[in-house]
């Protein structure tokens, strides 16, 4: 078997493991909230025993992803001057490292 044949063949195998990997993940938090929602409508114990350990029921904060867009919101309310905004996020993003590397995309036509 070629390279190429092995590669498609791999790369076919991870689409099929990412698509049930979502699946699986989708019904987990459909199940998390369901199981969140009826433990406080019973106001019930923030904990449940299982047979090999238990589940802890807890809040936790969740972070929106730190964008170009919301630093420059932030920094605009922070320093009145908006060339000074401009010219920082500007540096921000000229100044990125960089890396090049080769890689391969696949196109199916269906």
């Amino acid at each position: 078997m070629s390279n190429v044949q092995k590669w498609v063949q791999l790369d076919t195998q991870l689409k099929i493991a990412n698509e049930k990997t979502k699946q699986i993940r989708d019904a987990k938090n459909t199940l998390t909230s369901r199981i969140c929602e009826y433990t406080r409508d019973k106001q019930m114990t923030d904990k449940i025993d299982l047979s090999d350990g238990n589940l802890k029921i807890y809040e936790k904060k969740e972070y929106s992803p730190l964008t170009y867009s919301y630093v420059e919101e932030s920094l605009r309310k922070i320093i009145p001057n908006g060339e000074h905004v401009d010219y920082i996020i500007k540096y921000l993003k000229d100044n990125r490292e960089i890396t090049t590397v080769q890689d391969i995309r696949r196109t199916t036509t269906k």
